[in-house]
Parts: structure tokens; sequence; C-alpha cells
């Protein structure tokens, strides 16, 4: 037995071209490969499935991730919207996010996923600069990202680009150049990365030939120092480690993930979380890769909540020192390292907690 779903994921894994960058479960096919059909069908039929176990009930967040949703196009989108619609409670309050790329988002398209029940746009921006643009490997230009975020906004109030920095050859004024342009775009949410390279990619293989640079740490650091005050200074509130909103906008789906928040995963090697009092499991293509006991669990809801602003709660904190002895200890030498501070009965990330998060979560999940 476990507690309700409230978060379901849905993945389609398909790109028009692979970035350098990239390590997802993805793979570069046409648009019109029927490989594409016959994933979405089977997509399709799990939806149906999950829906009749009475698994789609409590779902309150919908994420269609990948891969590039929008890149299968629009016939698909709509069988797999109009099932989700008939599938589960799919109105105005469940937050649905589609994930898109500027090279395949239209004017149509974000007029019917709009009115099949997406409310909520993510578009893959990475930066507004072609010269860096170039050098990961993307498939559009900074005007199709520009063309791309106004067709959205036709339809869509709820707007998030995805900015990348820290990328060997960004300057920072290009990486702030790229801030400044989403807000003047109009977004209302932005969520800033910083580039890691991943085994096995090409980047690795470059910088392992020393084709391309490592990146450095301080740059990283410094980029996203200046997205904090660039995004801040707008109106924009950061909310989550990498991710700022203006005030009604934040990522509810995003922010199940650092609740503890059950979740369901469709699709290939989509993750799911279930969980009841005494064990949390994450199972992956029907793989079990996390089996937490509940000390283990405790630990695990302090750490993912240090990726969130307000961070914990005193009453989180009394119930995993009841499980784990050296909580409090813990959190108080975290404190004196400058990495949290205790205000208004919460545990909080500082600046520095934030851009030494290995530190911070390490030692908050090693409590168990």
């Amino acid at each position: 037995m476990h507690d309700p779903y409230r978060a379901l994921y849905l993945h389609l894994p398909f790109c028009v071209k692979r970035c350098s960058y990239c390590d997802f479960a993805t793979v570069a096919v046409p648009a019109e490969s029927p490989q594409i059909d016959e994933y979405v069908e089977d997509l399709c039929l799990q939806i149906r499935r999950k829906s009749k176990e009475g698994e789609l009930g409590g779902i309150s967040t919908v994420y269609l991730g990948g891969g590039t949703p929008s890149h299968v196009g629009m016939p698909r989108l709509s069988m797999l919207l109009y099932t989700l619609g008939l599938s589960m409670r799919l109105e105005p309050d469940v937050e649905c996010t589609m994930e898109a790329n500027p090279e395949s988002l239209t004017s149509s398209m974000v007029r019917d996923i709009w009115a099949l029940g997406v409310n909520r746009l993510s578009i893959g921006v990475q930066s507004f600069d072609d010269h860096v643009l170039g050098i990961l490997g993307r498939a559009h230009d900074a005007q199709g990202a520009k063309r791309a975020i106004a067709c959205a906004r036709e339809r869509f109030e709820n707007v998030s680009v995805d900015l990348m920095c820290g990328i060997p050859g960004q300057s920072t004024e290009s990486f702030e150049d790229s801030v400044k342009t989403a807000i003047d775009c109009g977004v209302s949410h932005v969520s800033v990365y910083p580039l890691t390279i991943e085994p096995h990619t090409p980047f690795d293989a470059m910088v392992l030939s020393g084709q391309l640079a490592e990146p450095d740490d301080d740059v990283e650091a410094e980029h996203m120092q200046a997205a904090e005050r660039i995004l801040s200074q707008a109106g924009y509130e950061r909310y989550e480690v990498a991710s700022y909103a203006k005030p009604g906008f934040e990522c509810r789906h995003n922010i199940a993930y650092w609740t503890g928040v059950p979740y369901l995963g469709l699709g290939r090697s989509a993750a799911s979380m279930t969980q009841n009092a005494e064990r949390r499991m994450r199972i992956q293509d029907g793989q079990v890769t996390d089996d937490l006991d509940a000390g283990e669990m405790a630990a695990e809801d302090m750490m993912l909540g240090m990726r969130m602003s307000r961070g914990i709660s005193d009453d989180l904190v009394q119930r995993a020192a009841q499980l784990l002895p050296k909580t409090s200890e813990t959190l108080d030498a975290l404190a004196e390292q400058g990495l949290c501070e205790h205000v208004d009965g919460r545990w909080r990330p500082t600046e520095r907690g934030w851009l030494c998060g290995n530190q911070l979560y390490g030692a908050l999940f090693d409590l168990a």
C-alpha cells in the first residue's frame, strides 16, 4: 500500500538532434518516424491502464518532458493530451507543463495544446547568444528563441525558460545579457543551471582531448550570483536553488520533487517515487533504484528541503530528530559554517549553502 500519487511525469525522449552536453534518455529521430507513433500509442495505453487502476485520481501536477515534446508534432500531442483528459481530472487548477524547444514550437501548436489543457510552457533556450548556442550544439538561434517565447505568450501567461551558465567560451557579459533578454521577453519563470560535463557525452570527449576547457566552479558561482541579482531586481523571487519566478508562478511540479510528494513517471526511463510512512522507493524501467527506510526518508526530506528558499520547518526537524539523534547537532554545525541559518521557525539555506550545495546536502543525508 502506498500514498496516492500527486504528480505525473510523461517522458517523450525524442529530439531533432542531441546536444553536445546531453546525457538524458533521449534519441534524435526525424519527426515523421513511425518509432514516435509506436511510443506515443504505448504511452497512451499506459495512461489508460493507470487510470483504470485508480492511480491518477489524486494528480495535481502533470509534466510532459523529454527530450523535446514539441518535436513529436501536434497530431501525436493531441492524442496524448486527449487521452490524459479522458483519464484524469485535467482542470485549470491542475498545473500541466509541457517542455518545448524553439525550433519546433509554432503558433498553431501553442493554440492547440492550450485548448487541450496545457497551462504552462517551459522553453529550452539555454542562451540568447548565437556563439554560445553554437558551442552547445543547439538546433535554434537567438532570434528563434525570442520568436518562440512571443508565440507562447499569445496564449500562455505562465511561460518559463531554461538558461545555462558556466559554459566554456561564455563570458559573464553574455550570460547577464541572456538573463536580461529573458526578462525583456516577459517570461514568468527562469531556471538557471550550471553546465555539468557528464560521462560519455561529446563534451566529455572534448574535455578529455583538450578541445574544450573544464567548466570553472568560480565562474559558475559568479554567474549564479549575477542571475540572482538581476532577476531579484526585476521582481523574480528565488524559490529554489536554480529557479526564479514572479510571485504565484512557481513550478508546483518541481516543488513536488523537493517536498517528498509521491510521483508517477510513465515512459522510457521515467522515474516513479512511491511511499508510505515506513518506506520510500524509486523505480525506473521496472528496477528499484532507491529503497529508503523511515530514517533515510527523514534525512532525504531535510536534504531536498534545503533546495528551497523556505528551507525546512522546526516540526520537520523535530520529527527527524526522533529517528536521527544527531540532527540538531548537524544543523548547528552547518549554521556555524555559514551554510544555513535559523529564521522564524525554519532552517533555511544561505547563499553560501546553495553555492556549496554538495557540502550542505551531503551532511544532511549522511545523518542516515
